[in-house]
């Protein structure tokens, strides 16, 4: 009798094992398996990564175009404004031209009168310590204005209309 229990038990420790090795196997493959999907999808990120730091310097570089005519980077310019102790000028100067806006009726500025509405300043780039473009609609029709200013000692702004299109509905 104590034969036949060593041989189950001997029998049932081999079948145990065998259980082991198989499941253990089975776990190895799949984490192999893990394994090479996450290699795989880090290496598509590094790609990503690689196409993202170049898309993000092309956008850099497309900003530092953008921002070559602006008065906050133009020191000649900021350097004129330094007599006036104004602490955002471009803010300043442009709430200055959007108050042109709270007439009755159309902009003084725009030269054209309003078919949907009055024609008010929408947008402004301030160039320099000198020059402004606007942006001009009655909520249908829009143009342009280049815009020349003075800023005077006691602050006042002179705005002087230079040029202007009409972008025509064909």
């Amino acid at each position: 009798m104590k034969n036949k229990i060593f041989l189950y038990l001997f029998v049932f420790t081999g079948l145990l094992a065998l259980f082991l090795y198989m499941n253990s196997s089975k776990m190895v493959a799949s984490k192999e398996t893990e394994i090479l999907d996450l290699e795989a999808e880090v290496k598509d990120l590094k790609t990503k990564m690689g196409t993202l730091q170049d898309s993000s310097q092309t956008l850099l570089l497309d900003k530092m175009d953008l921002q070559y005519f602006s008065l906050e980077n133009n020191e000649e310019a900021l350097a004129y404004l330094d007599d006036f102790d104004l602490d955002n000028p471009v803010q300043y100067i442009s709430d200055k031209l959007l108050e042109t806006n709270e007439s009755e009726g159309d902009n003084p500025l725009v030269p054209y009168a309003g078919m949907e509405g009055s024609m008010k300043i929408n947008k402004i780039k301030v160039l320099n310590h000198r020059w402004i473009i606007a942006d001009f609609s009655d909520g249908k029709h829009w143009g342009e204005l280049f815009i020349r200013y003075e800023l005077k000692k006691n602050l006042g702004i002179d705005f002087t209309l230079v040029d202007h299109l009409f972008y025509a509905k064909e």
